[in-house]
């Protein structure tokens, strides 16, 4: 599987047939662009739906607001191209959720034609789509007092991999941790339900092998960690 992730910039995204089968396009985006896509990020809002202009209007922090609006226009600008519609006709649903069957899982596309993940955190934006279950997390680098009050949350051997670091060395593991650790909630659509301990996914450069997942690293800028899971067969 590639790990090559594109860059979605301010030119329109190349159309084409969606990712089949276990196949996987990842995209990451900047999200302080004027332009994403061939639209205008001020005009974001017009192309969006109901819930999401709530939602974006809910966040107090005009930074954050523009991340989200941002990675949502970004999110149906690529949905619009694999799928041969414009970003507002884009139709979004919640999966019912696997815990209590309630329709507040996993984002997907109504009638089900690709599965998708999108992650923000600061000024990037990542996405990730399939023909099966998909998750994508990015992570910007915690300050030293969130490695700590995060830690013990963590898998038991996670929690020694990263006790065991030089504390210089601890924000960017723990952020390869999170992201890894998202990356399969995200796919799995239970997200933290049941807590941060599961499944262990390891601090080391190289991450663990989850059961049911194929579990990658992927390029990111140098403050960042971010990582891909995708369900196997």
């Amino acid at each position: 599987m590639s790990q090559y992730v594109n860059h979605l910039d301010g030119a329109a995204p190349l159309t084409g047939p969606p990712p089949a089968g276990s196949a996987v396009a990842v995209w990451a985006l900047d999200t302080t662009r004027e332009v994403i896509g061939g639209h205008e990020a001020e005009g974001a809002p017009a192309l969006l739906d109901s819930t999401e202009r709530e939602r974006a209007a809910r966040l107090v922090r005009p930074a954050d607001r523009r991340t989200y609006l941002a990675s949502h226009l970004g999110l149906r600008v690529l949905l619009g191209g694999y799928l041969g519609l414009s970003p507002e006709k884009v139709v979004l649903v919640r999966e019912d959720c696997p815990c209590c069957g309630a329709p507040h899982g996993r984002p997907a596309v109504a009638g089900g034609a690709l599965h998708f993940s999108l992650s923000h955190s600061d000024d990037m934006a990542y996405f990730a789509f399939s023909g099966v279950p998909v998750g994508v997390d990015v992570e910007n680098l915690p300050k030293a007092e969130a490695v700590a009050d995060v830690m013990s949350s963590l898998h038991p051997v996670e929690q020694a991999e990263l006790a065991a670091l030089p504390e210089a060395e601890q924000p960017a593991a723990m952020a390869r941790v999170w992201a890894r650790k998202e990356a399969c909630l995200k796919g799995t659509g239970v997200g933290v339900a049941f807590g941060l301990a599961e499944p262990y996914v390891g601090a080391a450069p190289a991450p663990a092998r989850v059961p049911g997942w194929t579990l990658l690293d992927l390029p990111a800028p140098d403050t960042y960690a971010a990582a891909l899971a995708v369900r196997t067969a």
